[in-house]
């Protein structure tokens, strides 16, 4: 039973690195599109505010991607929840349980990071058009 706790405890260890991973890009994303705002609206320059796009769609995508991988090790988690503990093999190998593209599909248009990366883009169009 000691076998499987360690291996549970380990990959809980790597999803919680995960989401903290996740909560630490939406604050940088944040912090870098105000940024570019404030030079946008310093030197009255649309180009900054286009720029904003990039980094937006981006830390998206990689959101999108530390949630996925999260859900991986969650359907993981699972898998060794319920295997006899003479079978544990201590594997964090994840490929069993997931299918990368679609995973990051699902997850990049998921409810809560549609509403935060959402906001954050349209936050973007309406500095934009306020600065035309």
């Amino acid at each position: 039973m000691d076998r499987k706790l360690k291996h549970l405890d380990f990959i809980q260890a790597v999803i919680n690195r995960l989401s903290t991973n996740s909560f630490l890009l939406k604050g940088w994303s944040v912090v870098l599109i105000s940024a570019l705002f404030a030079l946008s609206a310093n030197e009255s320059n649309i180009k900054f505010i286009l720029l904003a796009y990039f980094p937006a769609i981006a830390f998206w995508a990689l959101d999108g991607y530390f949630l996925a991988l999260e859900r991986s090790y969650r359907s993981l988690y699972e898998k060794v929840r319920i295997i006899h503990t003479n079978d544990i093999d201590f594997s964090m190998d994840t490929r069993e349980v997931q299918n990368n593209f679609i995973d990051w599909a699902k997850a990049a248009i998921s409810k809560t990071l549609i509403i935060f990366h959402g906001a954050l883009i349209g936050s973007i169009l309406i500095v934009m058009l306020i600065q035309m």
